[in-house]
């Protein structure tokens, strides 16, 4: 998305020539470039849908936003087991009836840090997404430094994933979180030491994300020496990056989209942000080295304290604080 040192100068450089031969494979049909999620092989759209964001128009505006992302080739849809208790993964359920769900790569998150609670959290959403399989299964809001341990200690939440995975109920398995870059790092760590190797990582990566506490200096290095899928969210921070008045939506997800992602997923809450996401995906080119950093020149001053990267320096992003209950 930077050499572990310099990697503006040496791996985004080398990402965006490597997001370029993936983007000459984007389908006629979609108009979305596809890109390669890590070592699984498995082509995906470079633009996702959040499926927290589904959750606030109405059910209708929201199932019609979904089949007209799907229907112009944004196919990686995004989801979770406690967005809006549940009823993220309900309306996504019912749009992708009548066929959609043959023509997307479903991906949701679980809380469960055991595998009891994990096992029953994987089953209600399958049962409310209405399919007998999820593509990507990620452990959600790695947020904790002993959230690695607990997920990979005997009876923990892997258990449970890997348990599923056997039985054909997921195809591949990742982790999420956005707190801090070090607890990526540890959760990558602890990964190693079970000699078990995530298809994907998902973690905050914008124009902002570069000048403190980065995900893209300190995991992204990791992720590509192991191969594994990049999925970039809040290239706009939820709005919040806005409030600068530094840079607009497109800048944002051009940026994030610059970097050398498998995925950026971006909410949209209206027919308004679904067709500015499409529209970007259409005509996506990737930024120059001179656009890429003017925008960080601008941003330098206000993301140097976190100030626009709540996730980061806030629990206001925090579902899984809120809610301990979630985790089991």
């Amino acid at each position: 998305m930077m050499d572990r040192r310099d990697f503006l100068k040496g791996a985004v450089a080398a990402g965006v020539v490597a997001n370029l031969g993936n983007i000459a494979r984007a389908s006629k049909s979609s108009g979305i470039p596809t890109r390669t999620l890590g070592h699984t092989g498995q082509q995906v759209s470079m633009l996702g849908l959040g499926g927290y964001h589904i959750g606030n128009p109405s059910e209708s505006e929201a199932t019609k936003i979904m089949r007209t992302a799907v229907d112009n080739g944004i196919t990686f849809m995004d989801n979770c087991w406690d967005y809006h208790d549940g009823d993220s993964e309900v309306r996504m359920g019912k749009a992708l009836r009548d066929g959609y769900r043959q023509k997307v790569f479903l991906m949701t998150k679980i809380d469960g840090r055991d595998a009891k609670t994990a096992e029953q959290q994987i089953n209600q959403s399958l049962q409310r997404l209405q399919t007998d399989h999820i593509d990507l299964l990620q452990f959600h809001e790695v947020i904790r430094m002993n959230d690695p341990e607990r997920i990979f200690a005997q009876g923990g939440g892997m258990e449970a994933a890997v348990k599923a995975r056997d039985a054909g109920k997921i195809r591949y398995i990742g982790f999420t979180g956005h707190k801090s870059p070090q607890i990526h790092k540890h959760m990558l760590e602890v990964a190693d030491q079970h000699k078990f190797k995530f298809d994907s990582v998902q973690m905050p990566l914008n124009v902002m994300d570069k000048h403190y506490e980065s995900f893209q200096k300190i995991v992204l290095p990791m992720l590509q020496e192991r191969s594994i899928g990049v999925l970039g969210m809040k290239p706009i921070g939820s709005g919040i990056l806005l409030k600068s008045g530094k840079v607009n939506a497109v800048e944002c997800l051009r940026y994030a989209l610059s970097l050398p992602t498998s995925v950026v997923i971006t909410g949209c809450e209206s027919m308004n942000d679904v067709q500015q996401a499409i529209d970007l995906g259409h005509h996506f080119q990737p930024l120059s080295e001179t656009e890429r950093a003017a925008l960080l020149t601008k941003t330098t001053e206000v993301a140097k304290n976190g100030q626009f990267e709540l996730y980061k320096t806030s629990t206001q992003f925090d579902g899984t604080v809120h809610n301990p209950q979630w985790l089991g």
